[in-house]
């Protein structure tokens, strides 16, 4: 069973804590990873995109010219794809993107980018994170003592506490995102260079996960 450092705001080491062998030890799965990160790439796509083809565009209804004898190559339209405020041809119309996966199998893709977290030494576990003030120092403040000033951030906090401070230190930051311990997804963790995360957010996780 893995362990990593249990720290307190200043940086230093409190304990020893145990990682779920469940949860951060499998053999990950990059197969079913790959497919969860698509799948929540493409729930971000709204799908509303669209053009209009030549049924659609106003106007064209009669043919510009006669058939034959003008010297000009015959036209049946002036909304036809070729004309200058014409219809188009093979552009996107409205679709849905979102794809399915299985609840096992998107429960192994965390796990497995969990794995990989812990595996790459990328998990950071603090005793707590409660600031006593709302400014942004302090927030980079934690962030220069661990060494994560130039990283990508993911703080992940217990699902039952909510510290406004520690929100308001965190917005104007745009290296770190914030979520609770039961939003935790694949996208956030394979877009982050570290996770840092409470030691109840953790608890909280390995529950849900193991």
């Amino acid at each position: 069973m893995e362990k990593v450092d249990l720290l307190d705001l200043k940086g230093e080491k409190i304990n020893d804590i145990k990682l779920n062998e469940e949860v951060f030890g499998i053999t990950p799965n990059d197969k079913v990873l790959y497919d969860a990160i698509i799948l929540a790439q493409a729930s971000l796509r709204q799908g509303t995109h669209k053009t209009k083809n030549r049924s659609e565009v106003r106007g064209g209804g009669r043919k510009p010219w006669r058939q034959k004898g003008t010297g000009h190559a015959r036209q049946g339209s002036i909304r036809s794809v070729q004309w200058v405020g014409g219809g188009r041809y093979g552009t996107p119309v409205p679709r849905d993107y979102s794809k399915k996966q299985n609840r096992k199998e998107r429960r192994l893709a965390i796990k497995s980018a969990l794995t990989h977290k812990a595996q790459d030494n990328e998990i950071i576990v603090m005793e707590e994170l409660v600031f006593t003030t709302p400014k942004t120092k302090e927030m980079i403040t934690l962030l220069n003592t661990l060494n994560l000033a130039d990283k990508k951030v993911l703080i992940v906090i217990d699902n039952d506490s909510y510290d406004e401070n520690l929100m308001l230190a965190s917005r104007n930051i745009q290296n770190i995102a914030i979520i609770y311990a039961d939003e935790i997804n694949v996208l956030d963790l394979v877009n982050s260079d570290k996770m840092l995360i409470t030691e109840k957010a953790l608890s909280q996780v390995e529950e849900v996960l193991r």
